[in-house]
């Protein structure tokens, strides 16, 4: 009965998606506030009932309910409960009914926070909301619906991808949704602006705040697949280069691009049409994302679907939305003149220069994401785009990024002069004496690993130097340092975490050492200093696998540093192995240990690798994800701008 009440609902949500789309555009169109007030109410409403559609399905992988098709392919009676939950959004319907709970969450937060909004902003906000929620809603209901039933329901089910059992994958998904459906708030705040024929310092900062939780949520959701591909997958990798990978880390950059005009357009009323198209894009590349990982036209480790049907549906949500989203700021593009004028050396020149290299890096990653599949589809040739394409052309782009930061961040506005630019040179005198002592350090080896220490020093360093120039002059430094909003400190915490991630990929990149060799039950290998010996290798039972386990001893001139088991696993049911890392973490490197199978002449392939600074990655984004929850809770950004609205006035006006 509940699965009925909750296909029921999202029914209704959709007819409700519908009127909150027509009732309150009209409404703004025709400037009738009663019409324009239902924008909210429909918008919670919508909200209420895809949640308790995604709460009935929640139960029905707790439970167990194998009357359920959605559960039956996707849990399993044994499956621990944190992957029973895990497995609601472990698949193609799932994971949709969780884009649209998220889409509606947005929009019912907007309808909350936004009471200070112009209200016909407002109502042009929630009707492109609704817009967005009506398609997706149609596309879970007419090809997705999360709540097919079984004839004759199984007693049990087939159980959840093996790769997915993982608790860094079970929240992944989650995460990366809040970023992806989040940037459509931003596309219905530029899309409301277009419509309105208006851009101010008051919308930059009214957009800015949801581009940034969108991009928290991006960067945690992204660093935490980074980690799950890190020690899941047994590759020892931090960053495949995958297209599903691809896919969260394109509109990552153009959010970043996106957070950084929005600041030019508060701060300088300027960049104007420049901030409006990096909002429809940012969403844009979000849907072919989606397109990407829903539509099997590429294929991936962790794809949810290979259906082409529905990547013709959702390829006509991108057509519609991103194609009449760039129609309509072609036409209205010139309505949005930039009044400020600022010098060719200035922080808004710098900011423009951060822009254009990460638009660029952005089309860098998509040309070699979508290459492989226009190249078949035009030239009927099977090609494949690696880590060596992505490395040589994208690196460069974020080599300048990194150098720009700390000098855009210390320039003033409109016009600076050589003093300002020359300020931090102690620094950079530092950073090449960095670069020099580890090159000589290293004896013969690539540039990539001093130069990309010399960039994560030089990233830190220039926020010391920016904070300590905040704090003026004279007594009471510490005081005023303490005093700078939470934008300023979260501002300097996100690019100083920039800077330990890249710390932390030049120092895996370069100095990274692998061994690969046969050993038997005793015997050992030295290994960069370090000796590996498989102690043991046992089979053994988990609560719904079985596993190969390895306990291989670490130890450091003859002193044991840590007990490692990695594993081989089994699940019976999907009928598909993995591989666990054993992996002993530190401050300073990581020892990465891979037991493979038997090997015919006797003994276990075993790989060992030494990974420096690779928890220095994960530490980055965490440090800019805090950076960005500290920016969020600004009082600027709390308060909305402009004083509230005296309805009655309005209505009576009208």
């Amino acid at each position: 009965m509940l699965n009925e009440l909750a296909h029921f609902s999202l029914n209704i949500a959709l007819g409700f998606a519908v009127l909150g789309t027509i009732i309150p555009l009209l409404g703004a169109s025709l400037r009738r506030s009663s019409w324009m007030q239902l924008a909210s109410v429909f918008a919670t409403l919508q909200f209420l009932l895809v949640a308790f559609a995604f709460g009935v399905l929640t139960l029905a992988f707790v439970a167990s309910d194998f009357s359920l098709r959605l559960v039956v392919l996707n849990s399993h009676t044994l499956k621990p409960m944190i992957y029973k939950i895990a497995g609601v959004w472990g698949n193609h319907e799932g994971s949709l009914l969780l884009w649209v709970l998220i889409l509606t969450f947005f929009a019912a937060c907007a309808a909350l926070f936004g009471r200070r909004l112009p209200q016909s902003l407002l109502a042009r906000v929630l009707g492109v909301q609704s817009a967005i929620t009506t398609a997706f809603l149609a596309f879970v209901l007419l090809t997705s619906n999360p709540f097919t039933r079984v004839a004759f329901p199984p007693f049990n089910g087939q159980g959840l991808n093996p790769l997915l059992q993982d608790p860094g994958l079970a929240f992944h998904p989650p995460f990366l949704y809040l970023g992806y459906v989040g940037l459509s708030i931003t596309f219905s705040f530029a899309i409301a602006a277009l419509l309105e024929g208006k851009v101010d310092s008051a919308w930059g900062r009214w957009v800015r705040p949801w581009t940034l939780a969108a991009w928290i949520f991006l960067t945690i959701g992204i660093g935490l697949g980074s980690w799950w591909a890190y020690y899941e997958l047994g590759w020892g990798g931090f960053w495949f280069w995958d297209p599903v990978e691809n896919a969260s880390f394109m509109p990552w950059l153009i959010s970043a691009a996106l957070l950084h005009s929005a600041i030019v357009v508060e701060k300088r009323d300027t960049l104007k049409a420049w901030t409006i198209l990096l909002a429809i894009l940012a969403f844009g590349f979000s849907l072919i994302g989606t397109f990407i990982v829903r539509s099997g036209v590429l294929t991936s480790v962790h794809a949810f679907a290979n259906d082409p049907e529905r990547g013709v549906f959702i390829l006509m949500i991108l057509a519609v939305f991103f194609g009449g989203a760039l129609l309509l700021f072609a036409l209205r593009a010139k309505a949005m003149d930039s009044k400020g004028i600022f010098a060719p050396v200035s922080r808004e020149s710098a900011l423009i220069a951060n822009n254009l290299l990460l638009a660029i890096s952005c089309f860098v990653v998509f040309v070699g994401t979508v290459w492989p599949l226009v190249a078949e589809l035009l030239m009927d040739r099977k090609l494949s785009v690696g880590p060596p394409f992505f490395d040589l052309a994208f690196t460069p782009f974020m080599v300048a990024l990194a150098v720009i930061l700390p000098i855009g961040s210390t320039l003033p506005w409109k016009r600076a002069r050589q003093a300002h630019v020359t300020r931090l040179w102690p620094v950079a005198l530092l950073c090449l004496a960095v670069v020099g002592l580890v090159w000589a350090m290293q004896t013969g080896r690539s540039l990539i690993g001093p130069i990309g220490v010399g960039l994560g020093v030089w990233l830190v360093m220039g926020v010391v130097i920016e904070l300590y120039q905040r704090c003026g002059r004279g007594a009471g430094k510490a005081r005023r340092l303490l005093r700078l909003p939470l934008a300023d400190w979260g501002k300097a915490i996100a690019h100083a975490g920039l800077g330990i991630t890249i710390l932390g990929v030049a120092g895996i990149t370069a100095w990274q050492v692998e061994d690969i060799r046969v050993l038997e039950i005793g015997q050992s290998a030295e290994v960069a200093g370090y000796t590996v010996t498989l102690e043991a290798v046992e089979d053994r039972r988990g609560p719904n696998y079985l596993t190969t386990m390895s306990d291989v001893a670490l130890s450091q001139q003859g002193k044991l540093i840590a007990m490692l088991h990695p594993e081989r696993r089994y699940y019976p049911v999907a009928k598909m192995p993995t591989t666990e890392a054993g992996i002993d973490s530190g401050l300073w490197r990581d020892v990465y240990v891979v037991v493979g199978e038997a090997q015919p002449e006797g003994g276990y392939a075993v790989r060992s690798f030494i990974k420096p600074l690779a928890n220095w990655i994960w530490t980055g984004a965490i440090i800019m994800a805090l950076g960005g929850f500290l920016s969020l809770f600004d009082r600027r950004y709390r308060m909305a701008a402009g004083a509230p609205r005296d309805l009655g006035r309005e209505a009576a006006a009208q």
